[in-house]
C-alpha cells in the first residue's frame, strides 16, 4: 500500500493546483478533469482534421488561385494560424477557462466597454461554434452521399437524404458526449492514431499509383475562374478553403476546465496540433496537386467531392478509392464529436455567466457525469433544425455554416487586438508565486502572464501579424466565389454574421444588460 502513497500524493497536489488556478479566476470547479496531454492533443488534432479538410475543400482554391494559389495560400494560412494561436495561447495560459475569448476580452478591455465587448465576443464565439457543428454534420453527411455515388454510379443524391445523414452523424456525436462521456478522452486518443495512420494510408497509394504532374505546372500555374479583375484578388477569394481547413483550433480552450494543468497543456497541445496538422495538410495538398490527373473529370464528378474522383483515377479501383474515402469520412464523423463537445462547453460557460437566454437551465451540469447535458441538448436541437434549411436551399444552408469562419475569426480579432493594446500600454506583470493574489486574470483583477508567454518585441510583432492576418481573412470571408454575382452564388455570410451581432446587441439592451456583468466571480 505504501508504494502507492507517493503517486496518490502527487495526484492530490496536481488536483489542488488545478483547483487553485480556477479559483483564482473566480470560478467554481464543477467539471471532471479527465484529459491529459495526449488525449487533448488527439482532441485538438481530430477537431482540426487539416489534411482531411484540405482534400474536401481544395476545389474552391483551385478555381480561384489554381494549383500554385492552393499551395501558397495554404502556407500563408498556416503561418497566420501559428501566429494567431500562439497569441491566443498566451491568454489561455493566463486564464484557462471554458469561456475562452469572452473571458479574455472582459479582462483586457477598458472598464467602460469591457462588459459590452465581452458580451458581443461571447455571442460571436457561440455562433461560430454552432456554425461549426452544422458544418461538421453537413460535410460528413454529404461525404457519405459521395461515397454512395462513387460505388453506385446511378445514385442521385437528394437534399433530404443529406439532412437525414446529418442527423445520424449528430446523434452519434451526442451518444459519445452524453451517454458514454467518460470515454471521450480515450476516444480522442484512439482517433489521433487513426488520424496519423489514415494520412499514410491515403498519401502512399496516391503518390505511388497516381499520375505525376511536373513541378512547374504545380508551383507556377494560377487560375482565375471567378472572373476577378486581378489574379491577386482571385487568390485571396480562393484562400478561404484553406482557412476552413484550420477552423476549430481553439477547441481545447473551451475544454480547459476538464484538462489537468491547463495553463501549460492547452498551449502545448494547440501549437503541436497546428504544427502536426499543418505539416500533414501541406504534404497532402502537394501530393494531390501532383497526382490530380484529369482535372475536368475531377471537378465534374457526380460524388460532389473531386478528391474521390482523383482517388479513382489513381487506383483504378472503385473498392480501393471507396476505402480511402471512407477513412476521411470516418475521421470527419469523429471530428464532429469533438466539435459538439467544444460547442456545448461554450454554451454552458456563457450561460454560467448569464450571457444566453434560459441561462438558468443551460448552466446546469449533470451531477452523475459532470457533463452539461442541457447545453449538449440545445446545441443538438439547433443543429438539427438548421439542417432542415438544406432541404429547401443548399446555398442558404452553406451561408449559415460559413458563420463558423466569420464568427470565430471575429472573436479572435477582438481578443488579439485588445491583447496588443494591453501589451503596448502596459498592465501585465510576470508571475511571482510567493505573492500570487487571490484573484487574477479576470474582470477588474490584476493581469499576470502565464507559463506560455512570448516576451518583449517578439510577442508584439507576433501579435501584430496575427491582427493583420485576421483582418485580411475576415474581410475576404464575405466575398462571393465568382463574378458576376447572382442570387444563387452570393455569399450571405455577412448577413448571417450581422444578424447574430444585431440580435445579440438588441437582446443585450432589452434584457441581458441587467443579467450579464462579464465573467461572474463565483468563489474567492
Amino acid at each position: 500500500m505504501k508504494s502507492y502513497e507517493p503517486h496518490i500524493e502527487a495526484l492530490q497536489r496536481r488536483e489542488d493546483k488545478d483547483r487553485d488556478e480556477l479559483v483564482r479566476l473566480g470560478k467554481k470547479p464543477v467539471l471532471k478533469r479527465n484529459f491529459g496531454f495526449m488525449s487533448i492533443l488527439g482532441f485538438s488534432c481530430t477537431v482540426l482534421i487539416t489534411w482531411e479538410g484540405s482534400l474536401i475543400l481544395f476545389a474552391q482554391g483551385l478555381a480561384n488561385g489554381g494549383p500554385a494559389g492552393v499551395i501558397y495560400g495554404f502556407l500563408f494560412v498556416w503561418l497566420g494560424n501559428l501566429c494567431v494561436f500562439s497569441t491566443l495561447s498566451e491568454l489561455a495560459s493566463m486564464a484557462p477557462t471554458s469561456g475562452g475569448q469572452y473571458h479574455w476580452v472582459s479582462m483586457l478591455a477598458p472598464r467602460h466597454c469591457a462588459k459590452f465587448l465581452s458580451y458581443i465576443t461571447g455571442w460571436l464565439t457561440v455562433g461560430g461554434w454552432q456554425g461549426s457543428v452544422a458544418s461538421g454534420g453537413y460535410l460528413t453527411g454529404t461525404l457519405i452521399q459521395g461515397l454512395i455515388a462513387l460505388t453506385v454510379p446511378e445514385y442521385s443524391p437528394q437534399p433530404y437524404q443529406g439532412t437525414l445523414l446529418f442527423w445520424a452523424v449528430i446523434f452519434f456525436a451526442v451518444f459519445i458526449n452524453a451517454i458514454v462521456s467518460s470515454a471521450l478522452p480515450k476516444f480522442e486518443g484512439l482517433i489521433l492514431i487513426l488520424h496519423i495512420l489514415g494520412f499514410f494510408a491515403i498519401l502512399l497509394p496516391l503518390i505511388i499509383l497516381g499520375p505525376h504532374g511536373d513541378a512547374k505546372s504545380v508551383f507556377t500555374t494560377f487560375y482565375n475562374q471567378g472572373g476577378w479583375p486581378t489574379q491577386g484578388l482571385s487568390f485571396f477569394v480562393g484562400i478561404i478553403g484553406n482557412v476552413f481547413a484550420f477552423v476549430g483550433a481553439d477547441a481545447a480552450f473551451h475544454m480547459s476546465e476538464e484538462i489537468h494543468n491547463p495553463s501549460v497543456i492547452v498551449p502545448r497541445s494547440i501549437m503541436l496540433s497546428i504544427l502536426l496538422n499543418g505539416t500533414t495538410g501541406f504534404a497532402m495538398v502537394v501530393a494531390l496537386l501532383f497526382c490530380i490527373g484529369n482535372m475536368d473529370n475531377a471537378l465534374s464528378t457526380n460524388t460532389g467531392y473531386p478528391f474521390m474522383e482523383i482517388f479513382l483515377q489513381a487506383t483504378h479501383s472503385v473498392g480501393g478509392s471507396a476505402a480511402m474515402a471512407a477513412i476521411i469520412t470516418s475521421l470527419a464523423v469523429c471530428a464532429t464529436v469533438g466539435i459538439l463537445a467544444s460547442t456545448s462547453r461554450m454554451f454552458w460557460s456563457f450561460s454560467r455567466d448569464h450571457g444566453l437566454p434560459f441561462w438558468r437551465t443551460l448552466e446546469k451540469v449533470d451531477p452523475r457525469t459532470s457533463v452539461p447535458l442541457w447545453s449538449i441538448g440545445v446545441t443538438t436541437i439547433i443543429s438539427c433544425l438548421l439542417a432542415l434549411i438544406n432541404i429547401g436551399s443548399a446555398t442558404a444552408f452553406n451561408d449559415i455554416i460559413s458563420l463558423s469562419v466569420a464568427g470565430l475569426y471575429s472573436s479572435y480579432l477582438i481578443t488579439t487586438s485588445l491583447l496588443l493594446y494591453r501589451r503596448c500600454t502596459g498592465g501585465f506583470r510576470m508571475p511571482d508565486l510567493s505573492e500570487f493574489p487571490a484573484l487574477a486574470n479576470t474582470k477588474g483583477a490584476e493581469l499576470i502572464w502565464g507559463p506560455w508567454h512570448i516576451k518583449g518585441i517578439y510577442g508584439i510583432l507576433n501579435n501584430t501579424f496575427a491582427c493583420v492576418y485576421l483582418t485580411i481573412i475576415l474581410f475576404f470571408s464575405f466575398w462571393p466565389p465568382a463574378t458576376p454575382v447572382l442570387a444563387s452564388t452570393m455569399n450571405y455570410s455577412s448577413l448571417v454574421t450581422g444578424a447574430v451581432a444585431i440580435f445579440s446587441v438588441v437582446y443585450y439592451f432589452a434584457w441581458a444588460k441587467k443579467d450579464y456583468q462579464g465573467p461572474i466571480i463565483e468563489i474567492q
